[in-house]
């Protein structure tokens, strides 16, 4: 096991040195958001989709942009709008008079990385035309089903619901993304720096750090870091905890409305390996766990009206879970 632990640490070590200069890279256009830039590699490395929440200018479209810019892969950025249709995003069948047949006009979700950028200002219907492809990883137009290359990854940007001409996204597909970041203002030299870069300067040139072929490499290795058996309790019991509080002797009566689905169990395991794999560990800590656990949570738990009535938030509650549920 030892051994096998130290080759693994071996290969982790060779697999993550794009990391560095992923990030640099990055930084030339990206001031500060350690913490949005960090969890926007969990996803990648771990091959899931991730929900960013912000008031605009927070540089959350930016940053998407600029990452998929150091990706030597396609990146189709889609503006989501209260009159976007689903054949705007899959496609559509075209008729052909002179053959007599239908054509095939892919949309722009065939790409491998999608910006779905203010995704919560289109209606239901367009959001269940991502629900196939966000899932099952692929799109059927017609009778036909066509497979999405690999690696593919939606990157969503929302404002806060409550900001005028937005829609609450099916919990369906919020289910679907891994990871929900909530994107703060910068700090006050952060700001500064932001001001003195953009304000007027030249284009800036991102250069491309990794192949898609390097990228399947490294999310390989990310699949082969060790977890505990005790790991894996705590963190089903950090689950079962959402749904049934007082089991564990939280003091959540009346506020939890539905926890967190089985999907979160699978994405905790997963996001924790890739948190492993940036600290360049072989094996996921408790710490990983903690870490990533309010990312992975925070849009799985539904608060009900008393919840809401008494200002206690899904975040407050995961916090309390944490607090609550023994550590290994």
């Amino acid at each position: 096991m030892v051994q096998d632990l130290k080759a693994l640490n071996e290969r982790i070590k060779q697999e993550s040195e794009f990391i560095p200069p992923l990030i640099s890279e990055i930084g030339k256009v990206i001031v500060g958001q350690k913490y949005m830039i960090e969890r926007l590699l969990i996803g990648l490395l771990a091959n899931g989709h991730i929900l960013l929440e912000g008031v605009p200018g927070l540089a959350k479209t930016a940053s998407v942009k600029t990452l998929a810019q150091t990706i030597d892969t396609k990146f189709q950025r889609i503006q989501f709008t209260p009159d976007l249709l689903p054949a705007d995003l899959i496609g559509t069948l075209i008729y052909n008079p002179k053959e007599g047949n239908f054509l095939t006009k892919k949309g722009p979700l065939f790409a491998n990385i999608i910006l779905a950028d203010e995704i919560n200002r289109a209606p239901a219907k367009v959001q269940s035309a991502l629900l196939e492809a966000m899932q099952e990883r692929q799109v059927t137009i017609g009778e036909n089903t066509f497979k999405l290359d690999d690696p593919f990854l939606v990157l969503a940007t929302q404002n806060p619901i409550e900001q005028e001409g937005t829609y609450n996204l099916p919990e369906a597909q919020v289910d679907r993304f891994m990871l929900k970041l909530k994107i703060t203002y910068p700090a006050k030299d952060e700001e500064k720096m932001i001001m003195e870069r953009m304000a007027g300067g030249p284009p800036i040139t991102v250069n491309k750090i990794i192949s898609p072929q390097k990228l399947i490499q490294a999310r390989e290795v990310v699949n082969q870091i060790y977890v505990d058996d005790k790991i894996k309790d705590y963190i089903v019991e950090l689950v079962i905890a959402s749904r049934n509080p007082e089991a564990y002797h939280l003091d959540l009566k009346g506020f939890i409305l539905y926890g967190a689905s089985p999907r979160a169990t699978i994405n905790l395991n997963m996001a924790a390996k890739a948190h492993a794999f940036l600290n360049r560990r072989g094996y996921v800590i408790p710490e990983d766990i903690k870490a990533i656990g309010l990312d992975v949570l925070r849009h799985r738990i539904l608060v009900t009206y008393e919840a809401e009535a008494e200002e206690v938030t899904s975040e407050d509650i995961v916090q309390k879970l944490f607090q609550g549920v023994p550590v290994p």
